[in-house]
């Protein structure tokens, strides 16, 4: 099968170097890719590593955190000490993420250097090249891997080898960080970073797996599939959901009705 002969491919480019050190979310792509540097290269000549900020729930800690478990590899954390100080970063403008991915990327490179590391590598796929992704800049700009786009691995082909290959997170949900809920050019702040975390917290304990709670200032807007918007407009939930919101401070409470999809804030973006 010929995601099958990606995944050798994949194998073959990482082991044209001696050791790597691999930026991890917790996510399925980053995942993939941790496997398969350590089945590329052994444990020993890989490093995970993961950068933590305030847009990052603390449920994916843990995740990285089991992760690395899972592997038996080593794992460095990063914490964020400016991003949220970064004025260009809070000003939420179209290319936030490549302010955030330049600098997660410097620090991950200098981490390399001192660990005397080879490269550094991240976890893009062939379907990121397809969409509004300015971090994308950046990782060429600082000449960082992306070993996944490389090989042409897509996300289906991916979730499908991680599930041959017994990876747990095959079929995790994606989950980029929780400034992409809120509108470019709306200020980005730590208040309503907690209010999307618990928000959507909330909401996939009730059962929506797939969700994103977009902050519009005053108010909501959930997106989640079509098919799950009759559960969650019956009396009960309903009623549950508007009051649990306006607990976390949103005075207006609406549901999406295109449904749950990747990247709608994008979608008032002019390419």
């Amino acid at each position: 099968m010929l995601e099958k002969q990606k995944y050798r491919q994949l194998k073959d480019n990482l082991r044209a170097y001696k050791s790597i050190l691999v930026a991890i979310s917790g996510g399925v792509d980053s995942a993939f890719l941790l496997g398969a540097a350590i089945d590329a290269l052994g444990p020993d000549n890989v490093l995970a590593v993961n950068f933590h900020a305030a847009f990052h729930g603390e449920g994916e800690l843990t995740a990285v955190r089991e992760l690395a478990t899972r592997f038996n590899c080593r794992l460095e954390v990063i914490g964020d000490n400016g991003l949220l100080g970064n004025v260009d970063f809070c000003a939420n403008p179209p290319n936030r993420c490549y302010i955030c991915k330049h600098t997660i990327l410097e620090k991950l490179l200098a981490l390399a250097e001192q660990k005397g590391l080879a490269i550094v590598a991240e976890g893009s796929n062939a379907d990121d090249l397809l969409d509004y992704r300015p971090g994308m800049q950046a990782v060429r700009e600082l000449h960082v891997l992306s070993p996944l786009q490389t090989a042409g691995l897509t996300k289906q082909e991916i979730r499908q080898l991680s599930r041959d290959l017994g990876m747990s997170a095959w079929n995790k949900p994606s989950s980029p960080c929780l400034c992409s809920r809120i509108p470019y050019g709306s200020p980005i702040t730590f208040t309503k970073l907690r209010q999307i975390e618990f928000g959507e917290k909330f909401l996939k304990e009730a059962g929506f797996l797939e969700v994103r709670l977009r902050h519009h200032d005053h108010l909501a807007r959930i997106e989640i599939p079509i098919d799950k918007m009759a559960d969650l407009l019956s009396a009960h939930m309903l009623s549950k959901v508007q009051s649990y919101m306006r607990k976390l401070g949103f005075q207006y409470v609406t549901l999406d009705l295109q449904g749950f999809r990747s990247g709608s804030l994008n979608e008032v973006l002019r390419f």
